[in-house]
């Protein structure tokens, strides 16, 4: 259920390496999308290591939950979309407000429904980003309509999941990557690249692409 405001969830700090910390509220109820994710750390301070450029590129977050990643993105000088249902927009505003002063490229929060129509998210980003977002079966397809509607030829995915040995994870994680590279290049990202103090041997960002058409 919807957690009204008078309870809102409890502040979770992320350091930066350049100035005051994000301020990232959670939501104790409301499914996946209301706490910062291990993932959502790894990638969010990966970016600030500069291995990718950000500033004044275009940047859209996927299943962005809390915001962690596309908030840190602005902080680096992107333009910065952060994407999810429309329950979770309440907490990505509130989010946004929270950090604002800290932001020196632009964010917004808008909904995004995988599968469904993206013109307004049109032209192609430079970045799509993504933190934990593989772990319903029935999503995969959606998502991967998503992502090969929203990318062009120089679009860069990151990708960062934690790898789970529980259950069905396995064999949900396998599929994703199978079914992506019938349209996209995969390439990981060693670990040695990740912020020094926030990486795990289990999770991993990856490094997405499409495919380059070949001839006629």
């Amino acid at each position: 259920g919807r957690v009204p405001a008078a309870m809102a969830g409890f502040v979770r700090e992320l350091e930066r390496r350049a100035g005051p910390a994000l301020r990232l509220e959670q939501r104790a109820q409301g499914g996946v999308g209301s706490v910062v994710w291990d993932a959502a750390l790894v990638l969010a301070k990966f970016l600030e290591t500069g291995a990718c450029p950000l500033a004044r590129r275009h940047v859209l977050e996927l299943g962005a939950g809390t915001g962690a990643v596309g908030i840190m993105a602005a902080t680096l000088g992107a333009d910065v979309t952060v994407t999810d249902l429309e329950e979770l927009q309440e907490l990505l505003r509130v989010n946004i407000e929270n950090n604002k002063h800290l932001v020196t490229g632009s964010l917004r929060a808008k909904v995004l429904k995988w599968g469904e129509d993206v013109t307004e998210f049109q032209p192609p980003p430079d970045y799509i980003l993504m933190a934990d977002c593989i772990y319903y079966e029935e999503s995969l397809e959606p998502l991967l309509k998503t992502l090969k509607d929203l990318t062009g030829p120089d679009t860069c995915v990151l990708c960062c999941y934690e790898q789970r040995t529980m259950g069905k994870n396995p064999e949900i994680e396998r599929k994703y990557f199978e079914l992506l590279q019938m349209d996209f290049e995969l390439e990981k990202i060693p670990l040695d690249k990740h912020d020094e103090e926030y990486r795990s041997e289990d999770i991993h960002i990856m490094n997405i692409h499409r495919k380059q058409m070949v001839g006629p």
